[in-house]
């Protein structure tokens, strides 16, 4: 099993920044795939950003390239979403997410809320 502890999140003004962190109870290079996922209300979650290990890749939803970075700390089993330039449409609850040996693994959420 993975446990995923998450903390950052918050109010921001439009324009502003957050960073979201994640840590995982494995080492990441164990795991899957490992990353962040957004649900606004009335919608579905879907993807952000997600790191695959395996091949060192980094993926990125079209609505946040070039505003929303993310990093790891593999000594710390981290992982970090730099969100800049944020936007009121990406408020929502953000999740950090790992699949380990196929199953899917989700944290607590956090909410991030962007003010026009």
């Amino acid at each position: 099993q993975v446990q995923l502890v998450e903390s950052g999140g918050g109010l921001v003004q439009a324009g502003g920044s957050l960073r979201l962190s994640c840590a995982a109870s494995r080492n990441i290079f164990s795991l899957n795939t490992m990353g962040w996922y957004r649900q606004a209300p009335g919608n579905e979650r879907e993807l952000v950003a997600r790191f695959i290990p395996s091949i060192s890749n980094t993926n990125y939803a079209d609505s946040v390239k070039g505003r929303f970075t993310l990093s790891r700390d593999i000594a710390k089993n981290t992982v970090y979403l730099q969100m800049n330039s944020l936007k009121p449409e990406d408020t929502a609850v953000y999740y950090c997410q790992a699949k380990y040996i196929g199953s899917d693994y989700w944290g607590q959420g956090t909410q991030v809320t962007v003010s026009s």
